[in-house]
């Protein structure tokens, strides 16, 4: 997949008057959105971006914003993220995207007319034809909208809203996961978003608080304004490589020899006790965080890019009253959750 930045787009096609678009996209069907999560309802409509786009002979494309437009008009209470760029990026590749467009939401992109918009689509981007939900709206005051495409001379297909035929034909939304998440209803979850709840990051240094505890983490770089689920989780882990592909035994082979972890549910991985929240019981709760900890496990882990998949739920975050208090309770999670793992079949 060929990610490209609007705003470089723009300013090459700016700096070259006798080009049009000297970066030259390929003629492509497109869809627009936050696609935040990727779930079943943005896989149907890639599925059927995918579809017209084989039929006429196109390249399939996704454009998306950053930030999205609620992270930019009022931060602070903006929904969490269920995926930062780089997961939206790879999920898109793994659905088929050909082609993704990445427009930085701000108050240039925001004041564009909807005319403007459906130039930069049909002039600098090379849209033949458009999938769009019923819904759709685009350009200053959203003033723009399926019927104004179709005027302005582009083919728009329209999918209606995917329903969870299991639970009463409800809407499946980004909304409805982030809620299932943060009431630790993970299985529901995963039955929305058509495969397992995952986060990816970078291992960055920490304070070490866990360290001095017997119970060191790695400390996974959320790239987020805050997640879309908090508390105490049993999770399998995975090391990837530079392209995002699962390096075999990656965890196993970059630890001590005699203290090697305990095996996780997917192949490759290891299993981890994990907690993500703003850690009430050490005076950091403006900090959202990752944290994994890896019974049995000695290895530096510090630069790797670790997948950590939520695999049970089994308490929100607790406020302890001192640090002797918190080692107690971190002791009685982990034992739980190393129990946990032992009832389950390896997967």
């Amino acid at each position: 997949m060929n990610t490209y930045f609007l705003e470089q787009l723009m300013a090459s096609s700016d700096a070259s008057p006798t080009h049009t678009n000297p970066v030259a996209l390929a003629p492509c069907v497109l869809t627009i959105g936050n696609f935040d999560g990727v779930h079943l309802g943005h896989q149907a409509m890639l599925a059927q971006v995918r579809e017209l786009a084989k039929a006429r002979k196109l390249n399939s494309a996704v454009m998306i914003f950053e930030p999205q437009p609620r992270e930019f008009f009022a931060p602070a209470a903006a929904p969490a993220r269920l995926t930062n760029l780089a997961e939206k990026q790879a999920l898109l590749a793994e659905y088929g995207v050909e082609t993704l467009i990445v427009a930085g939401f701000d108050n240039e992109f925001r004041s564009l007319s909807a005319q403007a918009f459906a130039d930069i689509l049909a002039r600098r981007l090379n849209v033949q034809a458009l999938v769009l939900g019923d819904d759709f709206k685009f350009g200053h005051d959203r003033t723009g909208d399926s019927q104004f495409l179709r005027d302005y001379g582009l083919h728009v297909t329209n999918l209606h809203t995917v329903n969870d035929d299991s639970h009463k034909a409800a809407r499946i939304s980004s909304t409805r996961i982030r809620d299932l998440l943060l009431a630790g209803d993970i299985n529901a979850a995963n039955a929305l978003l058509g495969r397992d709840y995952a986060i990816t990051g970078t291992v960055v240094g920490g304070d070490k608080i866990g360290r001095t505890m017997d119970f060191p983490t790695a400390n996974i770089d959320l790239e987020r304004m805050k997640p879309a689920l908090h508390g105490i989780f049993a999770v399998d882990v995975v090391s990837l490589d530079q392209d995002g592909n699962v390096i075999p035994d990656g965890l196993y082979k970059r630890a001590d020899n005699n203290h090697k972890g305990i095996t996780g549910l997917r192949a490759h991985s290891l299993f981890g006790t994990a907690n993500i929240g703003t850690r009430p019981s050490v005076d950091k709760t403006h900090e959202w965080r990752l944290e994994v900890h890896f019974p049995e496990l000695q290895a530096d882990l510090y630069g790797s890019t670790l997948q950590v998949r939520f695999l049970h739920y089994l308490h929100g975050e607790r406020h302890y009253e001192s640090l002797d208090a918190l080692k107690e309770g971190i002791h009685h999670d982990v034992q739980e959750l190393i129990e946990w793992r032992a009832k389950q079949t390896d997967g």
